[in-house]
This record gives structure tokens, sequence and C-alpha cells, in this order.
């Protein structure tokens, strides 16, 4: 049975790290513009503290996007309450984003060990195990993250998995070890060091054993539209307002928020 994260008609589209041309990714005006187009689906990267608080940022480092210098794990909250994404704005907490938004979907891209912990006592404390997805490159983190919360939570696969159900798909096994590896969904590239992942029947094949498939990230319009038609169960996207137009000229949407 579908997890209540995945409640909804139509594909998901999901705004890659809120949506600004600005480059304010991950950061609550980003977030905001992503909901005010109709997305109530959010693709956020979380990293911790040195003192244990879950933040909404994608870099181990603060250089690329921020005012701030060195490495975020080292910066306590109150050193970092002064650092600016584009000197703008600040950087989030993952329990603001969640308190904000009560009806917006998340879907956490877990970028280090240091938040496996942190991250479980956000979520149990807001009680958000139905609008989270639990996500990681490392399928170990992404386990130990599940293990630990009191209630399931939808998870999509880490590399290993992803890799693992690409092979034994066409065996009809993929079902299977999706149970075992505590797999909702696949969230996939279409392409991987120019090997074709999503293919009609990789996907069809998918399909036929319940799980969804999301593909990252998908930013022209013709992509967005053949992955649709190719019958694909998700998007993410640094282009919200390209993908929103998409779905509305598909007949999903207008949602808004």
């Amino acid at each position: 049975m579908a997890k209540p994260y995945f409640d909804s008609d139509g594909p998901l589209a999901l705004s890659h790290r809120g949506f600004s041309p600005e480059g304010l990714e991950n950061t609550l005006i980003a977030m905001e513009a992503a909901l005010e187009l109709g997305f109530r689906y959010l693709e956020i990267d979380v990293r911790t503290t040195s003192d244990g608080v879950v933040m909404v940022f994608h870099d181990e480092r603060l250089e690329r996007v921020t005012d701030g210098v060195g490495l975020l794990a080292d910066h306590s909250l109150a050193e970092l309450s002064s650092v600016r994404v584009r000197g703008v704005e600040p950087i989030p907490t993952l329990a603001e984003v969640l308190e904000r938004w009560p009806d917006a979907r998340l879907n956490v891209d877990i970028k280090d060990d240091a938040s496996v912990q942190p991250f479980v006592d956000v979520v149990e404390q807001a009680g958000a195990h139905d609008r989270v997805l639990v996500a990681s490159f490392s399928d170990r983190r992404r386990l130990r993250v599940l293990r630990r919360l009191s209630r399931p939570t939808a998870s999509s696969a880490g590399m290993a998995v992803n890799a693992l159900l690409k092979v034994v798909s066409p065996l009809g096994l993929a079902g299977r070890a999706a149970r075992l590896a505590r797999v909702d969904c696949l969230q996939v590239p279409r392409h991987y060091r120019g090997i074709p992942v999503v293919t009609a029947g990789f996907v069809r094949r998918c399909a036929a054993a319940g799980i969804p498939v999301h593909v990252w990230t998908i930013n022209e319009r013709p992509e967005m539209e053949a992955l649709l038609d190719l019958g694909v169960s998700g998007l993410v996207s640094d282009r919200a307002d390209m993908l929103a137009a998409v779905m509305r000229g598909r007949g999903h949407w207008p949602r808004v928020n």
C-alpha cells in the first residue's frame, strides 16, 4: 500500500531546492516561490550544525552560495545566524520549514551522517512522518534513519539500491528487492555516465512492481513531456515555472496553496 506521502492525483512535480532564478536555493523565499506556483512537493537537502541543529543546505562547505566560510558542520546555529545565502537570505532550519508549511511534502536528501539522529528527532517532534520522504545517496544512512523513526516514512533508494533494482528488474525481482531495501520509489537521473537509466522497459517493469520512478533534474520542457509520456511517476526540476506549465497543460493542475 502506498504511503500517505504519495497521496496525489497524477505524477508528482518536485521543485528542486525551491525555485529561485537568483540562486537562493534551499531558502524560505525559494520554497515560498515554488509553493505559490502550485507545488506541493519540495526537494530539499539537510546538514547538521556542530550543536545538532538540522539546517536546509546542500553543500558541505558554505562558500559556493553564502557569504560564510568553512564547513557548515563546524558552525553552531548561533554562528550561522549571520550567514546569508547570496548575501540575502538566512539558512533555514528543517524545523522552521515543517512548521511554516504543514501541508507541504518534503523530499529530504540527508547529506551527512551527523544528521541521522537530529533529523529523526525533528520528524518525531513535528509528527511529520506522513509528509517527509527520506532520501540519501547512501543507503546505509537512509536505513539508519528509517530504523530509528517510530512510524513508517516514505523513502527512495540510494545509489546502491538504484543500481540493484536496475539490474534485477528484467528478472521480475524489483518488487521483492524494493521491499527488502525499504524502498517506496526510485529517484534516478535519466542517464548515468552516458548509460540510459530511464527507458520504456525500465519504467514499465517498475510500474508492474508497484515502484514509482521519479527522474531528476529535468529542466527542459521537451524532456519533461517525453518522460511523462513514457509513464514516469514524478519529475524533479530547477525550473519550477516550466514544470508547473507542463503539469497545467496536461490537466494535473492548478493546485494553489
